[in-house]
């Protein structure tokens, strides 16, 4: 078994990994970059394999950093099954259009930029018609069965407890005699994710693709979880502010509204808890997010799946995605009213790392006022709106307007979808039979180096943070990194030119907000300091005239 590191190599986003086994070309995941300036570049980039070569695809998830290429893999000609479960091809159904509908909008923005400058019109990199026309290759699978794709290769999906019918997937494939069982991951839930089942322990592999978003981090658990939410909304409705939460449309918004039901239920007799309890019951809850509102009734049509406990409750007509106060926007002119109210409110919007969507608009209209707050409830990639607010930036740009961060920002890092680092060394504790080596994708570096080194110390298993483009030869006794092909070593090459083009846009933003503060009558420095930094600049001035010039 060969496999080809294409995507989440070193990084969260852009998931895709190339399996040649048995005699067949496979993939696992076909996700888009997100977050940094130049991910637009990448995402429309050739996939350095042949798409004709394909002979079909196993979906871990819906989540668009794991999906979100299928529609552009479809157009340019792969017509072979895609396996994924059942709730996963329904939310797929409503999320690659969503997202195909968001290529259309920001091409529609860029080319009105380019026509001014003169230039060609570009074509979006899917559309949301492209989108719903992929849909046809979709297979649905449930979890635990067994799937014969031919005499030498057959798989497993398992719950993988991240989001409604993610998967950790068991592939066996048989050759030269013998049979390699290789583990992706997915994306692995936490242990204690409202409404899911916990993920699936696996017994046994011989390699493991494992996911390390939260490599080097513990989350807080359920109850101080709630009580923190609790206190923050009740806090900030008390000084007639409004809660913005920006929450991913499919999965974090749901255990939101799960966890706003739950308190609601929850009386008490504790006085405090009274207090805030009566706080949160008077305010309403919007969801404003088209998506968010699909992708809850798609999560109603899957009750199967959630805990055994909650599917026992609805059996009583209790359903935990239903309260009193829980109110919808559909159009765009509810979902401008909103921010035309004086109303305090807890409004729950998409994106959840503020890069696209009616979110924004909410940021525009509360970061500013000191009586709101911004309420993170989800991972924040590197390079987003979301990450800036969340890392502590004093003013961000919004549809090009400055906006002053005023407002409480908060992070409740224990609603995430994705395990934390003493969740991801259980999953690698639970084999009975410990695999020969693992591979951590799926992560920033440093996270992945800390958890590396635990997996190694503790449970004595090798471990490879494989680079972009890395291939391995994977066999029963041993493994063997290969040499690149050209069109890797050519795309890495081109890499680092999509790296300095980060770092020009991360300059161009330093260097706006030390404009801002030498320009702040309020600014105060000493000559010196004067000096220094007019020096500085100077230098790096000379430098970019002599690259410019070179």
């Amino acid at each position: 078994m060969k496999i080809t590191f294409l995507g989440a190599a070193k990084t969260v986003t852009g998931s895709n990994f190339l399996v040649e086994a048995a005699g067949k070309k496979f993939l696992v995941d076909c996700g888009m970059y997100q977050g940094k300036v130049t991910h637009d570049l990448e995402n429309s980039d050739p996939f350095l394999y042949n798409v004709a070569d394909i002979d079909f695809m196993l979906l871990t998830h819906a989540h668009i950093d794991h999906s979100g290429r299928i529609p552009k893999l479809y157009n340019e000609g792969f017509r072979g099954k895609i396996y994924a479960t059942k709730a996963t091809c329904d939310l797929c159904e409503i999320m690659l259009p969503d997202s195909g509908h968001i290529q259309e909008i920001e091409i529609e923005w860029r080319n009105r930029k380019r026509k001014r400058e003169g230039k060609e019109a570009l074509p979006p990199l899917y559309t949301a018609e492209d989108a719903l026309r992929c849909m046809e290759i979709f297979e649905p699978v449930d979890y635990d069965d067994i799937i014969e794709i031919d005499d030498n290769i057959s798989v497993r999906f398992n719950d993988a407890g991240h989001m409604l019918g993610s998967a950790i997937i068991e592939i066996w494939a048989f050759e030269d005699g013998k049979t390699v069982k290789t583990v992706f991951t997915g994306d692995l839930g936490n242990n204690d994710l409202p409404l899911l089942d916990s993920p699936t322990m696996i017994d046994n592999a011989d390699y493991v693709i494992m996911e390390s978003t939260y490599g080097n981090r513990l989350h807080m658990k359920n109850l101080e979880k709630a009580n923190m939410f609790l206190d923050i909304v009740s806090e900030t409705l008390d000084k007639g502010g409004t809660v913005v939460i920006p929450s991913f449309a499919v999965g974090r918004t749901q255990e939101i509204l799960y966890e706003i039901d739950t308190l609601k239920e929850e009386k008490g007799q504790d006085e405090e808890f009274a207090k805030k309890y009566q706080t949160l019951m008077r305010a309403p809850v919007y969801v404003d997010s088209p998506l968010a509102i699909s992708a809850t009734e798609v999560f109603k049509k899957n009750t199967e799946l959630f805990e055994e406990e909650i599917q026992e409750k609805m059996k009583s007509g209790d359903h935990p995605l239903e309260f009193p106060g829980l109110k919808f926007t559909v159009t765009a002119d509810e979902s401008k009213a909103l921010n035309e109210s004086n109303e305090s409110s807890i409004i729950i919007s998409a994106s959840g790392m503020c890069e696209v969507g009616r979110i924004k608009h909410h940021l525009k209209h509360n970061l500013w006022n000191p009586n709101s707050t911004i309420l993170f409830v989800g991972y924040q990639a590197p390079g987003t709106l979301g990450r800036s607010i969340v890392d502590g930036a004093k003013k961000v740009k919004i549809f090009g307007e400055e906006i002053a961060v005023n407002a409480r920002v908060e992070y409740i890092e224990g609603y995430s979808g994705h395990a934390d680092q003493e969740w991801l060394l259980n999953f690698v504790y639970s084999f009975i039979t410990k695999p020969k080596h693992i591979f951590l994708v799926h992560g920033e570096e440093e996270g992945q180096i800390e958890l590396k080194k635990k997996i190694e110390e503790t449970a004595e298993i090798s471990v490879t943070i494989p680079d972009f483009g890395e291939s391995y030869e994977l066999t029963p006794e041993k493994l063997e990194r290969l040499e690149e092909s050209e069109e890797v070593k050519k795309y890495n090459q081109e890499f680092v030119r999509f790296d300095v083009l980060d770092r020009i846009e991360k300059m161009k933003d330093d260097i706006e907000s030390l404009e801002n503060i030498v320009r702040d009558e309020n600014f105060e420095a000493e000559n010196n300091e004067i000096r220094a930094l007019s020096d500085r600049i100077k230098e790096i001035e000379k430098q970019i005239a002599n690259m410019i010039t070179k």
